[in-house]
């Protein structure tokens, strides 16, 4: 684990708002080829990341709602403590999503072919949801959009798959 004390600051650029400089030698420790997965805590917030290069330094994005929880404006100096991200999806795996892919074994085999990126982004979409029948329907809805589409996943089709799925409880 490696602390800074960190400020934040602001992009101008419509792609990326607030983010959390990094000093080179302690995003060099956690840097490994292309892994460059980390969990950030800062107060009471912890969260999975991803440490990104602008054209003079690395950086972490910090979202809305974790500078709301932290209560924390442009400029403030925090407390910053990364260590290395070892989850195999840089998300926690929600259990609703496990369990339908250890007895999906075609849905299974798609979602491994995936490319990390997009394992974790499927990953993400269950986990932010707290209720766990809208994680279950989502779950239900990604295996199924992969299997209907031979692993060739497809945002677009994916959101109506889980619009639909979440229509059927209701």
């Amino acid at each position: 684990m490696k602390q800074f004390i960190g400020t934040l600051e602001k992009f101008d650029s419509r792609l990326w708002r607030y983010h959390l400089p990094v000093p080179d030698d302690i995003a060099n420790a956690f840097i490994n080829g292309e892994d460059r997965r980390v969990i950030c805590e800062i107060g009471p917030v912890r969260f999975h990341a991803a440490l990104m290069k602008s054209k003079d330094y690395w950086f972490i994005l910090l979202n809305t709602a974790f500078r709301d929880k932290l209560a924390i404006k442009e400029g403030e100096k925090m407390t910053v403590c990364l260590e290395k991200d070892r989850s195999e999806f840089g998300h926690e795996m929600p259990e609703e999503l496990q369990i339908l892919l250890d007895q999906d074994e075609e849905g299974n085999k798609h979602f491994r072919a995936l490319t990390k990126g997009k394992q974790r982004s499927l990953v993400y979409i269950v986990t932010k949801v707290k209720n766990t029948n809208s994680r279950l329907n989502k779950a239900l809805a990604i295996v199924e959009h992969l299997k209907e589409v031979n692993g060739a996943l497809d945002f677009k089709m994916l959101n109506e798959k889980i619009k639909y799925y979440n229509n059927l409880g209701k």
